[in-house]
């Protein structure tokens, strides 16, 4: 069974970017990855603030990603970049912590002006990390997840077919 961590930078947990998440997630399931979400703000931000590596929870956290088959590092965009609390989180994953794994990003913003957030600003720090397969990621606008008002999301035509495309191009690459 493949084990694939889901990365999330949001500061929010009731961000629009969660429908894109649980949608992935049960992609992933149906055909039986093992789906871990870590969510950066449920860690200390003191331990995060200050890189305490020996910290319990930065320690699990990154031994989280070390054990996984493939990452989805996920995030809303905040001013054409992707959120501060991914990077203060990416900036204590170790240098070739990404190696082997293979990445697909998952972004939303509130316009297609920030389209290439995920090419300009994101790959860059994950071949920093050595992170060699990037996979195309997705990136939704705000309009295109809606809340339900059970606490669900519904997702636009067009982002379910690039999700299901993306997820489908990350099963194939771990034979899933």
């Amino acid at each position: 069974m493949s084990k694939v961590v889901i990365l999330s930078g949001s500061p929010s947990t009731q961000s629009r970017l969660y429908g894109l998440i649980h949608y992935t997630t049960e992609q992933l399931q149906e055909v039986g990855a093992e789906v871990t979400l870590l969510n950066v703000v449920d860690l200390p931000a003191e331990d995060l603030i200050k890189a305490n590596f020996n910290s319990p929870d930065v320690t699990a956290s990154l031994a989280l990603l070390a054990d996984a088959d493939a990452v989805i590092v996920a995030s809303p965009v905040y001013k054409a970049a992707y959120s501060g609390l991914l990077k203060i989180f990416l900036d204590l994953v170790p240098q070739e912590g990404l190696r082997e794994k293979p990445v697909l990003p998952l972004f939303i913003g509130g316009t297609l002006a920030h389209l290439l957030v995920i090419d300009y600003a994101l790959k860059p720090v994950l071949n920093a990390l050595g992170a060699r397969h990037i996979l195309g990621g997705v990136y939704a606008v705000d309009q295109w997840v809606e809340r339900l008002p059970d606490g669900a999301y519904g997702l636009s035509e067009e982002l379910v077919v690039r999700l299901e495309r993306s997820v489908k191009e990350l099963n194939e690459l771990l034979k899933l």
